[in-house]
């Protein structure tokens, strides 16, 4: 019996479309779906725990050889809602940052805004579990991802978008994760790929509709979030690989 193609997923709400595509389209008898939070899914893709990964961008220089799946992506084209640093002060007051541990590419991108945009030194705090949220206070701020970004905007006066920071000062789309194996995939396992993919942002309005008090999922998914992987979004890409916060 053909073994089953082992695919690494995120457990967000920006994740939820791939995940119905996968889970209801002609792969579903195919693929071994396993969620876990982003870094973790590069460490399964590492030690062949996976196949195919949804892999942070900050993390493809630590891969060596890697091959890129799919034609989509979580990415921005701007305000990307669920990726961003919160305070109860200003930026110019901020001395501290505490940094999601859920995600090596937003830590890079929020290192490289304070170096590069907002012109800011701090000090970071490596938060290493979720009670770190609960720390930020005065001029500490914090970096946090994912779904509970959306969830705790209303407690905070401040917050700096990382997808709109990165679009303000290079006037370009960002991407957060790609599709990403370490080995070379049958072409036509991924025509199958991208057209599970299609298939559930076909379906996002399933998602959209969800009844959250704490953000506009409609809106989220409409204008926070961009899927495709196209030429501006591969050349952010680059730009983003090529900057100094990887030396």
């Amino acid at each position: 019996m053909e073994r089953k193609i082992r695919i690494g997923a995120v457990s967000y709400l920006n994740t939820k479309p791939f995940i119905y595509g996968l889970e209801h389209g002609g792969l579903k008898d195919k693929v071994e779906l396993l969620v876990d939070y982003p870094a973790n899914l590069v460490n399964l893709l590492k030690t062949d725990k996976i196949d195919i990964g949804l892999v942070p961008v900050g993390a493809l220089p630590t891969l060596g050889e890697y091959h890129i799946v799919s034609d989509y992506c979580i990415g921005t084209e701007g305000e990307v809602a669920s990726v961003a640093v919160f305070s109860q002060v200003p930026m110019d007051q901020i001395e501290a940052v505490y940094l999601d541990y859920q995600s090596r590419t937003s830590v890079l991108l929020c290192k490289l805004l304070f170096e590069k945009f907002w012109k800011k030194k701090v000090k970071y705090i490596d938060a290493a579990d979720e009670t770190y949220i609960q720390s930020i206070e005065g001029s500490t701020a914090g970096l946090i991802i994912g779904d509970r970004a959306l969830m705790v905007r209303s407690k905070f006066q401040y917050n700096y978008d990382l997808g709109l920071g990165w679009k303000e000062m290079t006037g370009m789309p960002f991407v957060f994760a790609i599709w990403v194996s370490l080995k070379k995939i049958d072409p036509a396992f991924i025509g199958l790929f991208n057209e599970a993919i299609l298939l559930g942002l076909a379906h996002v309005n399933l998602f959209s509709n969800l009844d959250q008090p704490f953000y506009d999922i409609r809106h989220y998914y409409e204008y926070n979030l961009s899927y495709g992987l196209d030429e501006k979004k591969k050349a952010a890409l680059e730009t983003f690989l090529n900057s100094n916060i990887f030396s």
